[in-house]
């Protein structure tokens, strides 16, 4: 666990000087970014009453505030602090403890919940490298969830298998707690735009087709060092980690563990969730829209290809670009991916080498960069059930 140590301490300072109970060896910790949330408790109560595994599981609330946070959330958070504490004296066990925790003045810059997140997971990575457990959990929640019963219990037993994953996906369904039926038809389209996505990575041949739900994954915390850690971003953390953490091992979807992250608009981040749901809103028809089918299909195309340019020569490869949909030509050209190809060849005595280091040039970043790219010059946006019942009628 050397490497735990060393990651650690290259971590700012001044998050670290708290720690998690150090009189509980912990197989898992469930980590909560909290800002402004006043309804946090339904959270953890919805916690205790799902099925607890053998393992013991602390759950650490950051609640957390910047320098430029407005007085009522910073008196919102503190009485958010007292209120799970109190909770915490009154439900905490043996094998499911809470832990709020308080971060107030945070920097201006890094704000945010990916900051959060990245604190508690490195106190999370922190308590296992003292309690010596190389084999812990670390879980990501966010503070409007509630769960199905077997949450605890289905993560914990993921790992426990002879050949455990490095990360686990858990499957999602946002609830609605309002009559509010724009909301509901936004949030659905939502779910449906996320999976279709999903879908649209597996059919093309991407090998991490995942989704990247921040409330819905957990990740072995090796895995968690191996890969740097979680990001800083103020929004989208959960994005550039998992493309990381996929890439590094076997990841195992969890589709009969649910997380029910609460439906509404927000504009606390830049994107995700929130802002998405206030575009569909937005929207004239109440219909989200989305990318074409076709562009995926002449993605596919091009990645069809890949074992063919195996060790070729930069003609070779050229010539069998050039024979592409031209939003495939023109990106290329304009993002040096014949330059790449010949890197991964450079690089690679086995085909199997070749792959890992082509997706690793053409990873989910630069799939949604060609997507930008191609509409609407080459493909036009359209309603996602067009596009759905298009994606359908391929397969």
């Amino acid at each position: 666990m050397k490497h735990w140590r060393a990651y650690l301490e290259i971590q700012k300072p001044e998050y670290l000087q708290t720690r998690l109970p150090q009189d509980v060896a912990a197989d898992a910790v469930v980590v909560i970014p909290c800002y402004d949330e006043k309804d946090v408790l339904a959270t953890l109560r919805n916690l205790c009453q799902s099925a607890t595994p053998k393992a013991k599981t602390v759950v650490t609330v950051i609640i957390n505030s910047s320098v430029r946070s407005e007085k009522e959330v910073v008196l919102q958070n503190r009485k958010t602090y007292d209120e799970i504490t109190a909770f915490a004296a009154e439900n905490n066990r043996d094998i499911l403890r809470f832990f709020p925790l308080i971060f107030e003045d945070l920097p201006r810059k890094h704000a945010g919940v990916g900051l959060a997140r990245k604190i508690g997971m490195d106190l999370a990575v922190e308590h296992f490298l003292n309690t010596q457990n190389p084999e812990g959990i670390i879980i990501s929640l966010d503070a409007d969830c509630t769960v199905s019963p077997n949450f605890l219990t289905g993560i914990s037993t993921a790992y426990r298998q002879t050949d455990p994953p490095r990360c686990t996906i858990q499957n999602f369904l946002h609830r609605i707690e309002t009559n509010d039926k724009k909301l509901e038809n936004a949030v659905r389209q939502y779910e449906q735009h996320i999976r279709y996505f999903s879908q649209m990575l597996r059919f093309i041949g991407f090998p991490y087709p995942h989704h990247t739900i921040g409330s819905a994954f957990s990740v072995a915390a090796d895995a968690y060092v191996r890969v740097g850690g979680m990001g800083r971003q103020q929004g989208g953390e959960d994005f550039y980690f998992l493309q990381k953490v996929f890439a590094f091992g076997r990841v195992e979807r969890l589709d009969d563990v649910f997380v029910y992250p609460m439906a509404r608009y927000s504009d606390r981040i830049p994107f995700g969730t929130g802002p998405a749901l206030q575009k569909i809103a937005d929207e004239p028809d109440g219909q989200m829209k989305t990318y074409h089918f076709n562009a995926f299909l002449a993605l596919k195309d091009f990645f069809d290809l890949r074992q063919s340019f195996f060790k070729q020569d930069t003609g070779f490869i050229r010539q069998r670009i050039s024979l592409l949909h031209p939003a495939i030509i023109e990106f290329s050209e304009k993002n040096d991916v014949v330059s790449e190809i010949e890197e991964c060849n450079r690089n690679s005595a086995t085909f199997q080498a070749f792959e890992k280091r082509f997706f690793h040039h053409f990873n989910a970043f630069k799939i949604i960069k060609y997507l930008n790219f191609s509409h609407p010059t080459y493909f036009s946006y359209d309603a996602l059930s067009r596009q759905i019942e298009k994606s359908n009628r391929s397969f």
